[in-house]
């Protein structure tokens, strides 16, 4: 059986399997969420208390601590029920929502800079579903689980079914626990996967119960691009399943587009468009500060790690 059978048979499988209510996938209105939550425990904000005297930090604080962003879960997070209800709880104090990111399945990142995830598939389900059971019946945005499915070609082919299989669990469990979600499944960037091929991924994945996809997470793609290749994954999606999805892009660092193909902490970049919920029926629905500015990926700092430079020169440009 060749790969492109395989892929059709596992589709067929996989879409057969999905419920009921997949098939005329609702989209809740992002213009009835409150206004989107600023983390005063963010990387920046951190930095900034404690290096009030640097030179960087008045501007560091203006133009990115003020600004909402992710927080993201993983398993650093300790207990996950724990901390996003607390995270969730300090959002409803402020009556905001909050932007969450999940980013905790076995085999993370292929092995490269931001190695991890769980040990198990049941150890993900049980974490995955204390995510989702913590945000319960309040506001939230969650980001599930970036590259992941643009790097299913790093695992054989058992690795690519479990990992199907761990993103349709997910994708149910806050369907189920947490309704009132506006979950986006990352599907990479727009030099990554063609619009077909992230299209297939997603249906596989359970896009159908989920709010939509994500774009252009930790990456550098501008606005113009990323959203041109998100309508194209919405045209694909139509013309196989006779629907589309909307899609949120992360503009945390694309203000000055790619620098060719430098991806980690790449040089001369620049802030994008400030985070917003954009009105009913735009596309992108928001534009979104997913990866934390000044957090590197792994080539200036250890992945993660807050570098006041890198933060200063993305104000800039330089």
């Amino acid at each position: 059986m060749n790969t492109l059978i395989k892929s059709l048979a596992l589709a067929c499988c996989v879409l057969a399997s999905q419920p009921a209510h997949a098939a005329a996938p609702a989209e809740p209105a992002t213009s009835a969420f409150p206004a989107l939550y600023v983390d005063p425990q963010s990387s920046a904000a951190a930095w900034v208390s404690a290096h009030p005297d640097d030179g960087r930090a008045a501007e560091i604080a203006r133009h990115i601590a003020s600004q909402p962003g992710a927080r993201w879960f993983g398993g650093w997070s300790g207990e996950i029920s724990a901390a996003v209800g607390q995270h969730m709880q300090a959002a409803v104090q402020a009556r905001r929502t909050p932007l969450m990111v999940a980013y905790n399945i076995p085999d993370r990142d292929c092995g490269q800079h931001s190695a991890g995830g769980e040990s198990s598939a049941s150890a993900y389900q049980n974490w995955i579903t204390g995510f989702a059971r913590a945000i319960g019946e309040r506001p939230a945005i969650v980001i599930l689980e970036p590259d992941a499915l643009p790097q299913l070609d790093c695992l054989d082919t058992p690795g690519k079914a479990a990992r199907m299989q761990l993103f349709q669990y997910a994708v149910q469990q806050f369907y189920d626990l947490a309704p009132r979600t506006l979950l986006y499944i990352d599907i990479g960037n727009s030099d990554w996967l063609k619009p077909d091929e992230a299209a297939r991924r997603l249906l596989l994945a359970g896009v159908a119960s989920a709010q939509g996809f994500s774009l252009n997470v930790s990456n550098y793609r501008s606005e113009s691009e990323s959203k041109a290749y998100g309508v194209a994954v919405g045209e694909a999606l139509q013309a196989m399943v006779g629907w589309r999805k909307p899609f949120v892009i992360d503009t945390s660092r694309n203000g000055a587009g790619p620098n060719g193909k430098q991806w980690c902490d790449a040089a001369g970049r620049k802030l994008g468009l400030p985070p917003r919920i954009n009105s009913a029926g735009s596309q992108p629905e928001m534009h979104l500060w997913i990866k934390a500015p000044g957090e590197s990926d792994g080539c200036a700092g250890p992945a993660g790690s807050f570098v006041p430079e890198l933060a200063y020169k993305l104000i800039h440009g330089w």
